[in-house]
C-alpha cells in the first residue's frame, strides 16, 4: 500500500504520537517493573533502567527524546493542518487559532502543576504543556509567512543565536560560556525574571530563554511535515527523513564539545540530536504504517494518540493511580509491577473507550 496522496491522513503520525505518549503515561514503568521482577540485575534490565531515566545534565538517553518528540510531532501536524485552515479561513483565523490553543495549553499547564493550591507565589508559570503551547504557536505563526528557505534560516538563526547568547553574555559570578547547571545564562535569567515556583529551585527546565530553541524543535517538525506531504514518491520521503535525521544527529554530536547536549537548557546541540532521532522515528513509522500498510500493531497507540492531552491530565491528576489503589491496594515491593500494569491498563481502557465512541478532545 503506497501513501502518495498528500490529502490522505497520515496514520503513522497518529500512531507515533500515541507511541510517544505511552512512554510518558507509564509504559516505561510497566517495562521496568516487569523486568526488575523477573530479570533483576540482568544486563538488559540495567540498560532499560538507564535509558528510561533522564541524564543528570549533559548527554542523551531515550527518555530525553520523549518530550522533544512530542513537540516535533506537533510541528508535523501543523504543517498538514495550517495550510488547510489558511486556505479555508485566511491567515487571521489561523493566527487566532494558534494563539487560542497556546492560551488553553498554558492555562491547563498551570492548573496541572498545582495552580493556586499553594498561593500566587508558588504558581509554576512555565512547564511542559506551557512549552508545547508557546513554542508550537510561535513556530506555527512563523510558518504562515515563511517558505522552506525561510524556515531553515530561522532554525539556524535560533540555534546559532542561542549558542551565541550563552557563549558571550556573561553571568555574574561565572562569566560567559559556562554551561554548568546554575552557571549559565538560561538558568540565571530564570532566577531573576521567572516568577513563581521553578522546578529546579531558582531555575526551570522549561524556562524563559530556552523557549527559543524549543521553537526550533517545532519548526524542524514543520519542515518534516512539509516534506511528508510533498509530491515526491513515498520511498524518497522515507529516505529523505532518514538522511536528514542522521545528518542532524551527527551535527548535534559534532557541536557537543562546544555547546553540550543538555535537555534542561534545551541546548542547540540537543535540538539537533533530538530532532534527528524524531525524524528517523517518523520515517520508520511512516514507512511501516503508511507505505507498507502494516497498521494492526498500532491500535493501542492510535487510541492514546487520539486524546493525548486529556490522558496526560488524567494521569497527572492521579486518576488512574487512585482507581488502581482501589482495585489492588498496596501490595508489597515484590508485586509493585502489578500496580504499574493495572494503572497503565486502565489508561488504555479509557483511551479505547474514548476512541471507539469518537470522542476526541482536541486542544
Amino acid at each position: 500500500m503506497s501513501q502518495n496522496s498528500s490529502s490522505s491522513r497520515l496514520v503513522s503520525l497518529d500512531a507515533l504520537r500515541g507511541f510517544d505518549m505511552c512512554w510518558i503515561l507509564g509504559m516505561g514503568g510497566v517495562l521496568q517493573g516487569v523486568l526488575n521482577r523477573f530479570a533483576p540485575g540482568s544486563g538488559f534490565t540495567t540498560m532499560v533502567d538507564t535509558q528510561l531515566d533522564h541524564v543528570a545534565w549533559e548527554g542523551f538517553r531515550f527518555y530525553d527524546l520523549i518530550f522533544p518528540l512530542f513537540l516535533f510531532i506537533a510541528g508535523v501536524s501543523m504543517a498538514i493542518a495550517l495550510p488547510r485552515r489558511l486556505q479555508k479561513e485566511g491567515r487571521a483565523s489561523a493566527v487566532k487559532h494558534l494563539l487560542a490553543r497556546a492560551l488553553i495549553l498554558v492555562v491547563i499547564g498551570v492548573l496541572f502543576s498545582g495552580g493556586l493550591r499553594d498561593g500566587w507565589e508558588k504558581i509554576r508559570w512555565l512547564g511542559v504543556l506551557q512549552r508545547i503551547g508557546l513554542a508550537s504557536a510561535a513556530a506555527g505563526m512563523i510558518s504562515l509567512w515563511l517558505g522552506w528557505r525561510g524556515l531553515v534560516a530561522t532554525v539556524i538563526g535560533l540555534l546559532v543565536g542561542y549558542h551565541a547568547l550563552l557563549a558571550f553574555v556573561p553571568v555574574p559570578g561565572f562569566g560567559a560560556g559556562d554551561y554548568a547547571e546554575g552557571h549559565n545564562l538560561t538558568n540565571y535569567l530564570d532566577s531573576i525574571w521567572l516568577p513563581g515556583r521553578k522546578y529546579d529551585g531558582d531555575h526551570d527546565p522549561e524556562g524563559l530563554l530556552s523557549t527559543l530553541p524549543a521553537i526550533a524543535t517545532a519548526l524542524i517538525g514543520i519542515l518534516a511535515g512539509k516534506w511528508l506531504v510533498n509530491s515526491t514518491t513515498a520511498s524518497k520521503r522515507v529516505l529523505g527523513l532518514i538522511g536528514a535525521g542522521v545528518v542532524m544527529i551527527a551535527l548535534g554530536w559534532v557541536w557537543h564539545p562546544f555547546f553540550p547536549v543538555i535537555k534542561k537548557i534545551w541546548s542547540s546541540s540537543f535540538v539537533l540530536v533530538a530532532g534527528g532521532w524524531s525524524a528517523v522515528l517518523l520515517s520508520v513509522f511512516y514507512g511501516i504504517v503508511d507505505v507498507r500498510g502494516w497498521k494492526g500493531w498500532t491500535t493501542p497507540f492510535m487510541w492514546v494518540g487520539a486524546n493525548p492531552i486529556t490522558l496526560y491530565v488524567c494521569a497527572g491528576l492521579g486518576f488512574f493511580r487512585t482507581v488502581t489503589e482501589r482495585i489492588v491496594g498496596h501490595p508489597g515491593k515484590e508485586w509493585a509491577w502489578v500496580v504499574s500494569c493495572v494503572s497503565f491498563g486502565l489508561l488504555l481502557l479509557l483511551a479505547r473507550w474514548l476512541y471507539k465512541r469518537g470522542i476526541f478532545i482536541k486542544v
